[in-house]
């Protein structure tokens, strides 16, 4: 199956599959960057802190190796990794240095409780794993900064999207028109269905949502299409808003996906690094 579209090119090499935004190929010069696709990787380390004790030692070498595989095949030093812990909330963090000099960063206490990271650093691979969340993957194209960030519903709800790009004008001085974000696979409105209590939590963050969201028998909400609208509200051109288009659900039999197929079963990863 391919999954290739207008925004994204699905590339499968040496037992790797993933995928690269067309947009973000055209300045392959100064980054590399991917999404993995495909059950035959699972990247759950770390997903969070307390993960680490709930993996065998054969899990977690299992998951070591599939970032070792998506590294050399995109072409990223394995021990450039930095990862976050994630934990559903809105906190963005600078990255400025590895933790661990000869090792990926993973489990660092540093990152604990961190849902994006932002550097203008090279040979940082700074990651953020899904199965359903999305991934928002971030490159201002002047000042070259970078940003990767998990946003699940909950994280949309307290706009960690906005606060990113906030993040990398403060930080870096960076204009949001120069800046181009990427959407990963993830949910989709079809599949994200919710009761009534959180379709009030969304109601109380963004007041009228009846463009994002319809009842049938629960309510559908579109988290990619109000993530959107956040970046634009924050000065994100629409042009450079670059959507997958791919719903995790509608693809489970090829994407780990919590809601589509028996809960945790693994998780994919977005990478992007700096040259």
């Amino acid at each position: 199956m391919d999954l290739s579209n207008e925004n994204v090119i699905h590339k499968k090499e040496e037992g790797v599959e993933y995928l690269q935004f067309r947009r973000l190929l055209e300045y392959k010069d100064n980054i590399t960057h991917a999404v993995t696709v495909g059950k035959n990787n699972d990247f759950r380390i770390p997903f969070y802190k307390s993960t680490q004790n709930k993996l065998t030692d054969e899990q977690i070498e299992k998951n070591k190796n599939s970032y070792k595989k998506i590294c050399k095949v995109i072409g990223i030093e394995y021990n450039d990794i930095v990862k976050t812990n994630q934990v559903h909330k809105d906190i963005i963090k600078k990255v400025n240095d590895k933790v661990n000099k000869n090792e990926p960063d993973f489990f660092e206490e540093i990152y604990e409780g961190t849902d994006g990271l932002v550097t203008n650093k090279k040979n940082l691979a700074i990651c953020t794993t899904n199965a359903d969340c999305i991934v928002l993957m971030m490159y201002d194209t002047k000042k070259h900064v970078i940003a990767n960030v998990h946003s699940g519903w909950r994280g949309t709800i307290q706009k960690v999207s906005a606060k990113t790009i906030e993040k990398m004008e403060q930080i870096y001085g960076c204009n949001p028109k120069n800046i181009i974000c990427c959407i990963s696979p993830s949910i989709r409105k079809c599949h994200f269905e919710v009761d009534e209590d959180v379709k009030n939590m969304f109601e109380n963050s963004f007041k009228d949502i009846s463009k994002f969201a319809s009842k049938e028998n629960k309510w559908h909400i579109d988290t990619v299409k109000i993530n959107i609208e956040i970046l634009k509200e924050k000065g994100v051109k629409e042009e450079n808003i670059i959507d997958s288009k791919i719903c995790t659900v509608c693809n489970s039999n090829l994407i780990h996906s919590y809601r589509g197929s028996n809960k945790h079963n693994g998780l994919e990863m977005g990478i992007i690094e700096l040259k």
